[in-house]
């Protein structure tokens, strides 16, 4: 089966690093719809990296418009003009909240071809009880029109279709995992490093982590935090780590061959989170060979059922102690738990098996 004659739009509000995982998520989605024999294009609001990231997208076309006031809703009129005249014959959104949303729904009732949301765990308790006021003016003013006009809802994991259930009343997601990138060389040792790679934002838990930190006697081993995001959450982060002496530090955002580095040469990676979809970054540490340190919020329970995942909790004694477990593991337990890790990211998680499901997907959808 081939995606061969379907032209397939890809929403999103960011087509650049500042979306985060999400934007991960949609460059393998255009991947994989290219090597089916489809044609993807991706739409998005313009934000400051866009120009810059374009070229991780490949021989995607890629269309950003410029939003009107604030950027929350991200109100860009040219959006919907350019959806309806791209004759497209599926329109798949990734992330929630703003205004492609609304374009997104617009589309969907103007041409009646289907229509695809990924929220990419943003129906997350965690994230809906922030911010409940805008989020309620979102759900009245065009969420709940997207949700209705979606031909299917997409959860990456079976915890997300609770959510998604939960939020919409419907019970009919397609249940379709990320995918991880190629797998690396195989790696022969650990390195000696921690990682946290990924947005600097309350929900990431750094806070917790850097205590945790402090009280380890962790030698010579460092803890290496990378990453972007919000000045006042930037700032808050290079107080901690300032504060927490010379083995942790701070290198802002890193990308392409600095980030492959960082995760190749990496002990362990590590996400305290109190709330993610299903990150990329995990399934990027696991294709390195690289095993993780991960909360129960970041929904793969296959990396703890393997080994390729050690379990922390939220606390810095939980975290403490799942830290100093990674720091004193031998040699061949590493070694175990890194074949686990790029194990996973070769089976389930591999861009062949969850191009198979969107291909089927997408294929059921357009006929």
């Amino acid at each position: 089966m081939t995606l061969a004659g379907l032209r397939i739009g890809l929403l999103t509000a960011s087509a650049s690093r500042a979306g985060g995982g999400v934007f991960e998520a949609v460059v393998r989605q255009a991947d994989l719809i290219r090597a089916a024999g489809g044609a993807p294009c991706v739409f998005a609001l313009t934000d400051e990296h866009v120009q810059a990231d374009r070229a991780r997208l490949g021989d995607t076309p890629v269309r950003d418009f410029r939003v009107r006031g604030p950027k929350q809703p991200g109100w860009a009129p040219g959006l919907l003009r350019a959806l309806l005249a791209a004759e497209l014959d599926l329109l798949h959104l990734h992330g929630i909240w703003l205004y492609p949303s609304y374009a997104g729904a617009r589309w969907a009732r103007a041409t009646r071809r289907p229509y695809i949301v990924s929220p990419h765990g943003m129906l997350d308790p965690w994230i809906t009880e922030r911010g409940r006021a805008k989020k309620a003016l979102a759900r009245w003013g065009y969420e709940r029109a997207s949700w209705r006009e979606a031909a299917a809802l997409h959860a990456l994991t079976q915890a997300e279709a609770a959510d998604i259930s939960r939020e919409t009343g419907r019970e009919d997601s397609l249940v379709i995992p990320n995918a991880a990138p190629s797998l690396a060389p195989a790696r022969a040792r650990a390195g000696q490093g921690i990682v946290y790679l990924g947005r600097i934002h309350p929900k990431k838990n750094l806070a917790a982590l850097i205590t945790a930190w402090r009280g380890l006697a962790a030698g010579e081993a460092t803890l290496t935090i990378a990453g972007w995001g919000g000045a006042a959450d930037v700032a808050a982060l290079e107080r901690d780590v300032a504060a927490a002496g010379s083995s942790v530090r701070f290198v802002g955002a890193v990308h392409g061959e600095a980030k492959d580095a960082l995760l190749r040469d990496a002990r362990a990676l590590i996400l305290p989170s109190f709330s993610e979809g299903l990150p990329m970054v995990i399934l990027e540490a696991w294709a390195a060979g690289t095993p993780t340190v991960i909360t129960a919020q970041c929904n793969l329970p296959d990396g703890l059922a393997t080994g390729a995942a050690l379990a922390c909790g939220h606390d810095a004694v939980s975290i403490g102690t799942a830290l100093a477990t990674t720091l004193q593991m031998k040699d061949t337990e590493w070694q175990r738990r890194s074949a686990a890790a790029q194990g996973l990211a070769a089976s389930r998680f591999s861009l062949e098996r969850v191009s198979m499901q969107w291909t089927q997907a997408y294929r059921r959808l357009a006929e």
